[in-house]
């Protein structure tokens, strides 16, 4: 055996423990070349290679060692080890096909294990992790790579993509095309670098229509800017929320409650899509569902706005649980005291008993109970005390209110009144069906009471 060749094996043994693995390469290399019967430099050379990722042409520096030295037992595990490293691989490229990108992070950090010097092997888990969403580990391993070497065109485009899905579109632009110069024909920075520019051009179309009030152009660019990359969620989670947002200008609430859910399903830490789902489900009267939102909200950020906002969906939700007075008389909430009592008039003279005394007894007893809600209604609406504080979602009970004991009959008498001293109560206990007979109108007549019964026959609607 040559000194020449021991030299050269004993630096690549030097440098290998220094990590400087492509160097050793190159002398373990050299001493086989001046003595190939030299096990230790085959050895070497074949463990240089196994660490820089190249199990294949590991092996063969293996299997030379068996050749020169069939019980070598070093040779016998260095040559396991590169099979092993060769199956990761294999099943890595099928699971990278399939997006199951977790399965390649663990086969990358289980082949990392022997051969941990390769920089293929490091760029392909970080942009795994880029694509999982795990930007701070993604970012560190390529920045590792690129202060090792900073011509790196893979960890260029790792780096890159990070950048792209975390939303910061124009710096992530630049180290794809730093990418490119290094390797023109790298394909995953040129799609990556298209998708960017088109992904940052129709967003800001998007923003420009959307501030010019042309929402129905908005809602068309951000749909098309979903459409450019399904991997990029953090920004599809944005885009969501505008076009939620331009939803809910348009009035299609609904709509905007569905684009909201899909950006919180992509981003559950994105606030904005919280409020405005948690407005639209306010503006819907989906209240528990809004107060669920504003909780969450509220959890995360502490601040004034967000407790009140919390607690007036609260208020809305215990509202919502009692009698909708304003529902009943079938006026808005911010009617007037005039439209309130035209609105009652209505009701109460549509649901009064005796217009349905000929109906079955099924629809009489609902009848009679619409009527009374209606003079619920009517007492607390036509009461500006009572209006204020059932507005402001008090607990009417609470207050000393109680609606049970309430008589709808004397509310009725008391709006519409009756001339010539007219007994409601006397009338009561007439079939309005016997105002039709000529003998029980005389009757009526001889009680001195005809001018108000014709009263009351026209105020319930019946002829005269």
């Amino acid at each position: 055996m040559g000194w020449g060749a021991v030299y050269y094996g004993n630096r690549a043994a030097t440098l290998m423990m220094l990590g400087r693995f492509r160097e050793a390469l190159g002398d373990a290399q050299q001493s086989v070349r001046l003595d190939d019967s030299f096990v230790r430099g085959h050895l070497r050379e074949g463990k240089c290679h196994l660490s820089l990722g190249n199990a294949m042409a590991a092996s063969r520096c293996f299997q030379r060692v068996l050749e020169l030295d069939h019980k070598n037992t070093q040779a016998q595990q260095e040559l396991k080890n590169a099979s092993t490293v060769l199956e990761y691989e294999k099943i890595a490229e099928v699971d990278f096909e399939k997006r199951d990108f977790r399965k390649v992070v663990f086969c990358m950090d289980r082949a990392l294990e022997f051969a941990p010097a390769c920089h293929r092997f490091k760029i392909l888990k970080a942009e795994c992790l880029a694509l999982l969403g795990r930007y701070p580990e993604a970012q560190s391993v390529a920045s590792d790579i690129l202060r090792m070497d900073s011509t790196n065109a893979d960890a260029l485009y790792v780096r890159g993509l990070c950048l792209y899905y975390e939303d910061c579109i124009e710096k992530a632009v630049q180290f794809f095309v730093q990418a490119l110069r290094m390797a023109p024909d790298h394909e995953k920075a040129c799609l990556a670098c298209r998708n960017a520019k088109a992904l940052k051009a129709k967003k800001e179309d998007g923003n420009k229509a959307f501030k010019e009030g042309n929402y129905k152009l908005a809602y068309e660019l951000y749909t098309e800017a979903l459409g450019i990359d399904p991997n990029n969620i953090k920004t599809n989670a944005k885009l969501y929320c505008n076009r939620g947002t331009v939803n809910s200008k348009l009035r299609k609430l609904e709509e905007a409650i569905d684009d909201c859910t899909n950006a919180v399903k992509l981003d559950d830490t994105y606030i904005k899509a919280y409020l405005r789902r948690a407005q639209c489900y306010m503006d819907t009267e989906q209240y528990e569902d809004a107060v669920r939102d504003y909780e969450k909200v509220y959890q995360t950020e502490k601040t004034k706005e967000h407790k009140q906002l919390l607690k007036n969906a609260q208020v809305e939700l215990k509202k919502s649980k009692r009698k909708d007075y304003y529902k009943i008389l079938g006026v808005d909430k911010n009617a007037s005291e005039d439209e309130i009592k035209k609105a009652y008039r209505k009701r109460a003279l549509m649901h009064h008993p005796d217009r349905h005394s000929g109906a079955s007894a099924e629809v009489q007893k609902e009848e009679e109970k619409k009527f009374k809600e209606v003079g619920e209604a009517f007492t607390i609406l036509s009461d500006p005390k009572k209006k204020a504080r059932y507005d402001s979602g008090q607990d009417l009970e609470e207050d000393g209110l109680n609606m049970g004991d309430f008589d709808a009959n004397n509310i009725f008498k008391a709006f519409f009144g009756g001339p010539g001293g007219f007994s409601f109560e006397g009338r009561w206990k007439c079939s309005p069906a016997g105002f039709g007979n000529v003998s029980t109108q005389i009757a009526w007549e001889a009680g001195g009471v005809c001018q108000g019964m014709c009263w009351w026959r026209r105020v319930l609607g019946f002829a005269t």
